[in-house]
C-alpha cells in the first residue's frame, strides 16, 4: 500500500527520452479523453476531434495515435483523480503548451456542437490545476466556440 502511494509522487528515475515523451503524450491524451467523456456520452465527433488534434500536434502516425488513445483510455478508466495527469503536464509543459492543451480540450468539448456543463467544469478544473490564468482560459473558450 505504501509503495502504491509513493508511486503517485515519484517518477521513474531511469526513463529513456522516448518513455518520458510517451508519458507526457499519454497524460495529454488522457485529459482529452476525460473531456470527451465528461458529458457521459461517447460521441463519434468528439472522438474524431480528439484523434485529429493528437495527430496534428504530436509527431506520431495515425496508427500510433490510435494506440496512444487506447492506452490513455485504459489509464483514465483506472485513474482516481486528475492529479496523475496534471502533475505530468505541470512537470513538463510550459505556459504556452498548457494553453494549447486547454485549447484542445475546448475543441473536443465543442466537437459535437454542444458544450455540456460537465465538460466546462472539467476544463476549468484542469486549467486551475495546471495554473492557466483565468483570462487565458476565457479567451481559449471563446476562440474554440463555433460561430
Amino acid at each position: 500500500m505504501i509503495n502504491a502511494l509513493k508511486s503517485l509522487f515519484i517518477l521513474p528515475a531511469g526513463d529513456s527520452p522516448e518513455e518520458h515523451r510517451h508519458r507526457v503524450h499519454l497524460a495529454s491524451a488522457a485529459l482529452l479523453i476525460e473531456t470527451a467523456r465528461a458529458d457521459f456520452t461517447q460521441d463519434a465527433e468528439e472522438e474524431a476531434a480528439l484523434e485529429n488534434l493528437l495527430c496534428a500536434s504530436l509527431p506520431l502516425s495515425r496508427q500510433d495515435v490510435h494506440a496512444l488513445v487506447e492506452q490513455a483510455a485504459q489509464r483514465v478508466d483506472a485513474a482516481t483523480s486528475l492529479y496523475e495527469f496534471t502533475r505530468v503536464i505541470n512537470d513538463h509543459y510550459g505556459p504556452a503548451e498548457k494553453l494549447e492543451l486547454i485549447d484542445s480540450m475546448w475543441r473536443v468539448a465543442y466537437a459535437d456542437g454542444d458544450l455540456d456543463k460537465y465538460e466546462e467544469h472539467l476544463i476549468r478544473q484542469v486549467a486551475e490545476l495546471t495554473y492557466v490564468p483565468h483570462p487565458d482560459y476565457i479567451r481559449s473558450k471563446l476562440a474554440a466556440r463555433p460561430d
